[in-house]
């Protein structure tokens, strides 16, 4: 969950972890997809849907999935830069420093934390040996070359980026760290666990602790740039499958216990941004995007305790005009990520698939408390994906053509069985080549591993000839990811449907060959005795030899022959 470039972590409901560049030039949107891939999009916001621009698969992302991310800091126009943890350098190397606004922290599942640098299209560094469980939450630190990280083994990190090594450690709570956030001013920490408490970054000593929330905090990011001393210092949080997101005081004389102003929301937030409050003139601006798909948009000005939950003053959902056989019915498009603009009147919205976000630019109009955006996104895609598969076939350079084809076929065939487009799957299960069919169905996630099973079942009992190519993509899957298949509880059952149809096949396979060859013999004893009989019989030996050919690709090969 993210605030002005802070760290996003997945909620309870599975969200993708995602964030946008700092504040204020915000260029790019970061997510980490479920195929274990850090992408990379232009989220200039003109309408154009966004532009891919970068890619990076970790070696081990399968077994180490990025959990939260979050994007440098940008020091009020003054960028810090960084030399990363000191080693003996290249010579192309020598003298390069990173900017730490173009650097992405990826916290993982193993525990460790890797930078990413968007100017070398590569790591920078990786930060372990903090960690013994999962990363949560990750949150720079606004001045200094410092990274704190907050994990499952309930413990803090903070990490100098300079060396690479832990500078800190300390435990924070009894249950695992779930959210971080650094004040502006970079004097304190937020840390969630199973309660709220704040950190003094000088002395490692809590400095106060709040307790409110039922469930685990997914959301925490401070509200105002004061210091607590002055009772003006505020934070948000939120839980999982709370429609509340409660707005806490730090106080000075310590009667902070209970959350003073709550926004309400139609669902659990899964992504926010907030623009700071300066002074009790300047109202908080905050955009929450729910797991529902709603954005929800909310301006108050931070003085003390509020009577009653705050509503929106401006509810925005994106619809797409219904496909074929839909009729005109708008059907409901969830929304990834927003983030407010510097020039406060205008926001930018990420909506759609993770694979190909649609990335809109859109004016604030506060006058009307509900917004519904209609978009033809199916359209818009559709051109993405054509653009695509004619970039796949025909790449002229050979050696980067394998590796096109084989990254944007399996973008392209987890983007179709989740959105159940044939269009696309069509056009990727028209390929007959086997090493491709191989490498697509390696580079697959495991949750789209068995989507792909019932589609490929589902194809099998058409036409002989569609068949070949779908046992092909089938022996593919049974001998790529069978670990993965032989851990889920339910296969015989999921499977069953294949199972009976090969088996059905092969069964009539033998009888099908015999009166195949009696009709072979038949047709050449009366060869000059009555053409049109022949004919018929052509016709006949011709519908059994298709059907004979789609049998024998369920047969092991030392039965084929």
């Amino acid at each position: 969950m993210a605030a002005d470039g802070g760290g996003s972590a997945p909620s309870a409901s599975l969200a993708l972890p995602c964030a946008y560049s700092p504040a204020p030039r915000r260029q790019y949107l970061a997510v980490c997809a479920r195929d274990g891939r850090l992408r990379i999009w232009d989220a200039d916001g003109g309408g154009s849907g966004g532009k891919p621009r970068q890619e990076y698969a970790p070696s081990a992302r399968l077994s180490a999935a990025c959990s939260c991310v979050a994007w440098g800091p940008l020091y009020g126009g003054r960028r810090r830069k960084t030399e990363g943890p000191q080693r003996k350098k290249r010579k192309s190397e020598a003298g390069q420093a990173v900017e730490q606004s173009d650097l992405l922290a990826l916290g993982t599942a193993a525990g460790t934390v890797l930078i990413y640098s968007t100017v070398k299209g590569d790591l920078h560094c990786t930060l372990d040996g903090g960690h013994s469980g999962g990363v949560n939450s990750i949150q720079w630190h606004p001045e200094d070359s410092l990274l704190y990280s907050g994990s499952d083994d309930t413990h803090i990190v903070e990490w100098d980026l300079q060396t690479g090594k832990t500078r800190c450690k300390w435990k924070a709570d009894r249950a695992a760290v779930t959210s971080l956030s650094v004040s502006p001013d970079g004097k304190f920490l937020l840390s969630a666990g199973m309660t709220i408490k704040m950190w003094d970054l000088e002395t490692k000593e809590m400095y106060r602790k709040f307790t409110g929330h039922a469930t685990t905090i997914t959301t925490l990011c401070f509200a105002t740039n004061r210091p607590p001393d002055s009772n003006g210092l505020y934070f948000v949080s939120g839980a999982a499958h709370d429609r509340l997101l409660s707005v806490w005081q730090v106080r000075s004389d310590g009667k902070d216990k209970n959350a003073v102003v709550s926004f309400t929301l139609t669902d659990e937030p899964q992504h926010i941004d907030l623009q700071t409050s300066n002074s009790k003139d300047e109202a908080v601006r905050l955009a929450v995007v729910c797991k529902d798909g709603q954005l929800h948009l909310f301006e108050h000005f931070l003085n003390g305790p509020g009577k009653k939950p705050l509503s929106p003053v401006c509810s925005v959902q994106v619809s797409s005009v219904g496909g074929k056989g839909e009729g005109d019915v708008p059907v409901p498009v969830p929304l990834l990520a927003t983030t407010l603009c510097a020039d406060k009147q205008n926001l930018i919205l990420a909506y759609g698939n993770h694979l190909q976000p649609v990335i809109e630019k859109m004016p604030i109009n506060t006058t009307e408390r509900h917004v519904c955006l209609i978009r033809d996104l199916h359209t818009t895609l559709s051109l993405s994906v054509d653009a695509a598969v004619s970039k796949v076939r025909f790449c002229g350079d050979k050696g980067a053509s394998s590796s096109l084809q084989t990254d944007s076929f399996a973008v392209l065939l987890v983007q179709g069985l989740e959105s159940k487009d044939s269009q696309i799957l069509n056009k990727i299960f028209q390929t007959k080549k086997e090493t491709l069919i191989k490498k697509t169905v390696a580079r697959l996630p495991p949750p789209a591993v068995l989507p792909l099973v019932e589609e490929l079942s589902k194809r099998l009992q058409g036409h002989p000839f569609v068949a070949i190519l779908i046992v092909q993509w089938l022996k593919a899957v049974l001998t790529q990811h069978t670990s993965y298949l032989s851990s889920l509880p339910d296969l015989v059952s999921q499977l069953g449907l294949l199972y009976h149809m090969i088996e059905t096949r092969v069964k009539l396979y033998h009888q099908l060959t015999r009166l195949h060859g009696k009709l072979y013999l038949l047709m050449t004893q009366v060869l000059k005795q009555d053409p049109f009989f022949l004919f018929y019989l052509s016709v006949i030996s011709a519908l059994l030899h298709s059907f004979l050919i789609g049998c024998r690709g369920h047969l092991p090969v030392s039965q084929q022959n």
